[in-house]
């Protein structure tokens, strides 16, 4: 299974018009962070974790033209905005595209693309397969995706297992039920937005103390805000087994 990072950071990202800090002015192609969004490569097809405002952008930046299915982690803006764009690859297949959500999230996907659930469609909009996801295992074209409930403040996200790889944004709260569930994989990516603590992300000494309690082998730190810091200040600060994701970085698990 090969994972590519289309983008590691947040609406509270980089490039910040108007700011000037080390961050924003960086020239190192590493510190330019899209809205947070993963490509899933495996038996032959493409599956993305959530379609940002920067989908089309991510798409065209790693020349994807081939797209099997969409999975929703939740239904803010900046994981959802880019939905629209899927009607390129409508337009390329011939055929709607299967997208896997909660039911909360169909529900708010239904009322901000309300075009595209239509019974009488205009001509040319996006072409969906909705399935209806629950917290138990699910399959998609032959690979089995288990999600895991996390909390992001007071909203349940949901992050995804697939084999030994585990990929979480969005959240400041684990049970300790479905820390279970991680407990022990090789990878995990993890969101941790900056050093100070904040009301609904885990900030980065927060994210190390989940990645040392769960004892994971690697763990990738993603969702990331120009707040956090420049990309090599930051790597010299996490232990051997942590990593700062970037966008474009592919990682074959």
């Amino acid at each position: 299974m090969k994972i590519t990072f289309l983008g590691t950071g947040t609406s509270q990202g980089v490039p910040i018009i108007g700011c000037k800090c080390k961050v924003c002015t960086s020239n190192n192609f590493k510190d330019k962070r899209l809205r947070t969004s993963m490509l899933i490569e495996e038996k032959g097809k493409n599956i993305i974790v959530d379609t940002g405002p920067d989908f089309r952008q991510q798409m065209l930046r790693e020349n994807i033209d081939k797209l099997d299915a969409v999975l929703f982690t939740h239904e803010h803006m900046d994981h959802i905005a880019g939905l629209d764009d899927i009607r390129a690859f409508n337009f390329l297949t011939k055929k709607p595209l299967d997208v896997y959500a909660s039911e909360r999230v169909i529900e708010e996907l239904k009322r901000h693309y309300y075009y595209i659930f239509q019974n009488s469609k205009y001509p040319g909009v996006p072409q969906v397969n909705m399935h209806l996801i629950k917290n138990e295992l699910f399959n998609v074209f032959g690979i089995d995706i288990l999600p895991i409930e996390v909390m992001h403040f007071m909203l349940p996200v949901f992050g995804f297992k697939i084999n030994d790889f585990v990929y979480i944004t969005d959240a400041n709260k684990i049970s300790d039920k479905e820390k279970l569930k991680i407990k022990n994989s090789k990878i995990l990516v993890i969101n941790a937005l900056r050093k100070e603590k904040h009301i609904s992300h885990f900030t980065v000494s927060e994210a190390l103390s989940l990645i040392k309690e769960l004892n994971v082998e690697h763990a990738y730190i993603t969702h990331v805000s120009h707040e956090l810091g420049k990309y090599d200040d930051i790597k010299k600060e996490l232990p051997t087994n942590v990593f700062l994701a970037y966008d474009g970085l592919t990682l074959n698990v």
